[in-house]
């Protein structure tokens, strides 16, 4: 493969800017995620202490294999909602690994809300198992919890997407063969008993773990019997009269210690359906992202000059360089695993749309994992795009990443808009895996256009005419509307991505992405390549 020569001045004072603008991105990134993970509740977190009982994260620390990465999704999920009382939505999910496998791991926050489940709680859950379920890992689920929130019912229990959807994805996946295993370290009650009911293996620590649909406050309404909550659901009745429980353990150390053991028994082989080669660092650091990327979505920057520092010795084998410009198509590894990578160096024109189908197709054929770079400002516009049929062709684009069965990954590196995101693998379209950078915006349009749009409606209305003063006040509500709900933090905590990541840390991230999908066996339904 060619490596890339870059161009980047770093003495311009464009890049100096640029860097100081995306360093206190991240340095704000950090500070909110400590926050999540630290913040508000010393007093629960020491209760929590008290009682022997680890930190979910200290537990996964403990679980997974010394000096392995653990790669946590929605670390900012319900962040600023609830009074900022629900951090990190009360549960911890991502993918770490288990003598030497890959899994997907869930771990209840009971220093939060006590783990109960609001909304996102059942949302994060439920994408921890959708990933699971796609990239075909094992599921361990570290049990804390005290079931649904109850003023939230209406939006956690009813419908196909709310708590019972949980047990639904364990029930299909142990079905075909993906282990469900659960650790039990406190309150597993009401809906949450389903938990490690419904897994293959479960382990309770004695002493503070129970299991019962209805706890004692619920049998002495219901049925007016008073019963202790060890007699009704701990560790020692579950393991030797329910049989709910399978081990008990007389620490948390030892058990989880017991589901490694577990997870050593299951058989599953690693093998690797990819061609992989040696790992090699970039010719150009991955600090200097944050000078090549330029706060003001109004200049671009070439996408090139990042995948130049986040692929393998900055080895890219471009597709189609000199046709279709503004989408970047080519070859390259990341961190020895081969990707097919398409990034925006602007709007989609109908050259670009058909461009990026073909190559898609190309890794369709070859089993080469797809990444999309975000940063577009949507599909070309006007009469000329129109006459030059920009719809069938963004059609074609948007069917065959729509429709591509090699894993898929997407990075949101800048803005995001309106059916751009969407011909490059956004939300609503499934990607495997979905990170954004925190100078990141996903709308419908930019602020600017949105409220320009707005506000000739609103000139034209018919039905009523405006003051100059409702005009005013109509276009700033309107432009705070647009900062409030493109802001990535907004974003992130209703779970429309995986989570936010520094710039600098996207190629490890992707690497390990990467490391997961190349287990994936191909289909055998693959397609020819369509020129179109």
């Amino acid at each position: 493969m060619s490596r890339f020569i870059s161009k980047v001045n770093k003495n311009s004072d464009s890049y100096r800017e640029n860097v100081e603008y995306h360093s206190g991105l991240v340095e704000e990134l950090r500070g909110k995620v400590n926050e999540a993970i630290f913040g508000g509740r010393d007093h629960l977190i020491e209760r929590h202490r008290k009682r022997g009982k680890l930190l979910p994260r200290e537990r996964i620390d403990l679980l997974v294999d010394p000096c392995t990465p653990f790669l946590e999704f929605s670390a900012l999920a319900a962040y600023n909602q609830y009074g900022g009382r629900v951090h990190s939505a009360g549960i911890v999910t991502g993918i770490g690994v288990v003598h030497g496998m890959h899994c997907v791991i869930v771990a209840n926050d009971s220093t939060v809300k006590g783990g109960a489940y609001y909304p996102e709680t059942v949302k994060k859950h439920v994408r921890a198992q959708e990933i699971a379920d796609n990239l075909n890992l094992p599921c361990i689920y570290l049990v804390d919890c005290g079931g649904a929130y109850l003023h939230e019912w209406d939006r956690v229990f009813p419908d196909k997407d709310h708590f019972g959807n949980i047990f639904y994805r364990q029930c299909n996946m142990s079905q075909r063969g993906l282990p469900q295993v659960a650790a039990v370290f406190g309150v597993s009650t009401a809906g949450a008993a389903y938990i490690p009911a419904l897994s293959d293996e479960v382990v309770m620590v004695r002493g503070n773990a129970t299991i019962h649909l209805g706890g004692p406050s619920i049998v002495k309404v219901a049925i007016n019997e008073d019963i202790s909550p060890e007699d009704l659901g701990g560790a020692d009745m579950h393991t030797t009269v329910s049989g709910v429980s399978d081990n008990v353990a007389e620490t948390e150390q030892e058990a989880i210690a017991r589901i490694r053991e577990i997870v050593q028994g299951f058989n599953i082989p690693k093998t690797n359906f990819q061609r992989t080669l040696e790992s090699q660092e970039p010719a150009y650091p991955a600090e200097e992202i944050m000078g090549i990327v330029n706060k003001d979505f109004a200049q671009p920057f070439d996408m090139r000059e990042v995948i130049a520092r986040m692929v393998d010795g900055s080895e890219f084998q471009e597709f189609k360089p000199q046709w279709g410009t503004s989408l970047v198509c080519g070859m390259a590894h990341i961190h020895g695993h081969p990707v097919g990578i398409l990034g925006n160096n602007g709007p989609l024109f109908s050259e670009s749309s058909v461009k990026g189908a073909h190559f898609i197709s190309l890794c369709e054929q070859r089993n080469v994992p797809l990444l999309f770079l975000q940063n577009v400002p949507g599909f070309m516009v006007g009469k000329a795009a129109e006459q030059g049929g920009i719809a069938k062709h963004s059609a074609k684009l948007v069917y065959a990443m729509s429709t591509a069965k090699v894993p898929r990954f997407t990075v949101v590196c800048g803005g995001s808009y309106g059916a751009g995101n969407y011909g490059m693998c956004g939300r609503g379209f499934r990607p495997d895996m979905m990170f954004a950078w925190p100078n990141s915006v996903v709308a419908t349009m930019s602020a600017d256009i949105g409220t320009n749009v707005v506000m000739e409606l609103a000139k034209n209305s018919i039905s009523k005419k405006a003051s100059a003063e409702d005009l005013e006040k109509l276009e700033k509500d309107t432009r705070a509307l647009y900062a409030e709900k493109s802001d990535p933090y907004f974003a992130t905590s209703r779970i429309w991505d995986d989570g936010i990541i520094e710039p600098c840390q996207t190629r490890d991230v992707i690497g390990l992405c990467l490391s997961v999908a190349a287990t994936n066996e191909p289909r055998d339904d693959r397609t020819s390549v369509y020129r179109m």
